[in-house]
C-alpha cells in the first residue's frame, strides 16, 4: 500500500508559477512510475505528465509540454511538479498517482490539491 499526499497548490496569476509536490509513503518509492493528473472543473480527468523509476523516461501532455516539468527525489520518497506560463486553463484539482512497473494502470492516488488561476 502507499499513501500519498499532496501540497502546494494555491490561487496564482495568468503567467506565474507553481510547484507542487507529493509525498510518498513507501520506502521502494524508487521503483514506482509517478504521475501527475489532473481534473478540471466539469470536465474528465486527465494525465499532465508521468515519470518512470530512476532516471527513466517522461511524459507530457501537449496542454503542458514546455511549461511544466515532473521531478523526483528518489532519496526523500518525493515527486514535483513545477508549472510556469500557467494559463486559466490550467485551473483544476491536481492529483498524485503511482503504479508498480508493469502495471498498465495507477493503482495509487492521493485525495488532490486545488490549483486555480485567474486571468
Amino acid at each position: 500500500q502507499v499513501q500519498l499526499v499532496e501540497s502546494g497548490g494555491g490561487v496564482v496569476q495568468a503567467g506565474g508559477s507553481l510547484r507542487l509536490s507529493c509525498a510518498a509513503s513507501r520506502r521502494t518509492f524508487s521503483l514506482l512510475t509517478m504521475a501527475w493528473f489532473r481534473q478540471p472543473p466539469g470536465q474528465e480527468r486527465e494525465i499532465v505528465a508521468a515519470a518512470s523509476r530512476g532516471k527513466g523516461a517522461t511524459y507530457y501532455a501537449d496542454s503542458v509540454q514546455g511549461r511544466f516539468t515532473i521531478s523526483r527525489d528518489d532519496a526523500k520518497n518525493t515527486v514535483f511538479l513545477q508549472m510556469n506560463t500557467l494559463k486559466p486553463e490550467d485551473t483544476a484539482v491536481y492529483y498524485c498517482a503511482a503504479k508498480r512497473a508493469g502495471d498498465a494502470s495507477y493503482d495509487y492516488w492521493g485525495k488532490g490539491t486545488l490549483v486555480i488561476v485567474s486571468s
